[in-house]
């Protein structure tokens, strides 16, 4: 059978001519079919969620209750959430189970933030001439949100753009990518069950060019927040003129492993997170920066690790690395590991790919110029390469045009904050990989891998209008 989801504009579904399908990404059977929205169906959704804004406004504690409900709702549906993405976007079980852990979190954080917004005192006073004057600051929504979600994590970075957009009292039209949508259809079911009014949440579907793009002719809308491509994400800034942007963008993750660091545990760390999710994570481990004087030992315990891995089914709940998005892809990653392979790189493992199963690919002797080293492969593929100081570490780590995260191993205070001074990135991880965010922090990156923050109370912040307000008493 095939579920058919149509645009979710006011609280009603609404069908459309033409429907796109969507596929399992592991066996390629078609199991679903959504919506192709065309440009009236825009206009709708943003009239009805900035006529709900204005008419149909719900108070702090009102959104609290509703995330709070939706939190214990997303977890009561483990099963067939995860079972979602499996299909959808072919995470591994255990892939799976940490999004659902996360959206859970974001859900119950996001509720309690709604109940913490607010401004503070300004001492007008203190000013000769005011001294009558009372001042403080209030935060106010600022009306329509139009949220761009993409594959990788569809059900979790739908919910850190529409659960703090709802915290903070806003209205949401959201697009998810078209090759997993499932997860947000499934998301604002949930959030509806929860008491969350008819719509404050609309959905519109289909291609990013045509979509998009009304969504961003129409002034109504007073804020984007956007996860995907460098290249749409500056696209979506020169289109949006006046109004403010959150983009969550690329990345290709430098991790740093000292000569005095804890070894087995850099090298299970790096093994475990350089592959999950097929690689498709903006935070990927991607270059590995190895001391020369612990490169052979590491090689060694990274690649055992590694070859452990089991890449297959990700219904199975023993596998590891499931497929990536769609072959087009794999085929793309495999042919810029072959391509460096021509240029002098040396594999470590070998290329192995089955339709778009891409088994990992550890490449080593590579040169900066590369594009496994500077450009963003989003795919299960690391490059190990050695150096000899913290300066020259420091320098190709920062040669990059992107600067989300990044992550060194070491047990010297001095050189992690040396690391943290100087490594140009939204975020430092000491002993840890660069894949690590906890929902809670402002997660966000420098340069080219985007502007804003997310994490629920920085993403209120962003999400939210400061109003300075001035009693003459």
């Amino acid at each position: 059978m095939t579920d058919k989801f149509h645009l979710y504009i006011g609280g009603e579904q609404v069908s459309t001519k033409e429907y796109l399908p969507v596929f399992n990404k592991y066996t390629g059977a078609k199991i679903a079919e959504i919506s192709k929205a065309e440009k009236n169906h825009i206009d709708d959704a943003v009239t009805l969620a900035e006529k709900t804004f204005k008419q149909n406004k719900l108070t702090a504690f009102e959104r609290y209750k509703i995330l709070l409900k939706a939190s214990a709702l997303v977890e009561q549906r483990r099963e067939v959430l995860e079972s979602s993405l499996i299909r959808e976007v072919g995470k591994t079980r255990k892939d799976a189970r940490g999004e659902l852990d996360r959206t859970i979190n974001t859900l119950r954080i996001s509720g309690e933030e709604a109940k913490r917004i607010a401004g503070e005192m300004i001492p007008l006073q203190a000013s000769e001439g005011s001294e009558n004057r009372l001042g403080f600051t209030i935060r106010v929504p600022k009306g329509v949100i139009g949220a761009i979600t993409p594959f990788n994590y569809p059900l979790l970075l739908s919910t850190h753009k529409i659960a703090p957009a709802i915290a903070a009292g806003n209205t949401v039209v959201v697009k998810p990518a078209t090759t997993t949508p499932i997860a947000t259809f499934l998301l604002v079911e949930i959030l509806e069950e929860a008491g969350l009014p008819k719509g404050h949440i609309n959905i519109v579907t289909g291609a990013g060019s045509e979509v998009g793009e009304w969504l961003l002719d129409d002034q109504r809308i007073k804020m984007y927040t956007f996860t995907g491509s460098g290249e749409v994400g500056l696209h979506i800034k020169e289109r949006s003129g006046m109004r403010p942007v959150a983009l969550e963008l690329g990345n290709n993750s430098p991790n740093i492993i000292h000569h005095d660091a804890d070894i087995d545990l850099a090298a299970k760390l790096t093994a475990e997170r350089s592959f999950h999710n097929a690689g498709q994570a903006c935070i990927s481990v991607q270059r590995l920066y190895i001391h020369e004087e612990v490169f052979s030992d590491f090689k060694e315990k990274y690649l055992s690790y590694v070859n452990q891995l089991n890449v297959g089914n990700p219904e199975d709940p023993n596998t590891d690395i499931g497929p990536m998005i769609s072959e087009k892809e794999a085929a793309r990653a495999e042919q810029w590991a072959k391509e460096a392979i021509s240029e002098g790189a040396v594999e470590l493992t070998p290329i192995k790919r089955e339709g778009s199963l891409l088994y990992p690919i550890v490449l080593t002797e590579v040169k900066h110029e590369m594009k496994v080293v500077c450009q963003e492969i989003f795919a299960p593929v690391v490059t190990l390469i050695p150096y000899k100081t913290m300066e020259e570490v420091l320098d190709n780590s920062n040669d990059t045009d992107y600067g989300l995260q990044a992550g060194i191993f070491t047990n010297n205070l001095n050189v992690a904050i040396q690391a943290m001074k100087t490594l140009e990135f939204g975020g430092v991880i000491v002993n840890d990989v660069s894949t690590y965010r906890n929902d809670v922090m402002p997660y966000g990156g420098v340069k080219n891998s985007g502007l804003g923050k997310e994490g629920p109370r920085y993403t209120i912040e962003e999400m939210t209008d400061e109003r300075m307000i001035v009693f003459n008493i």
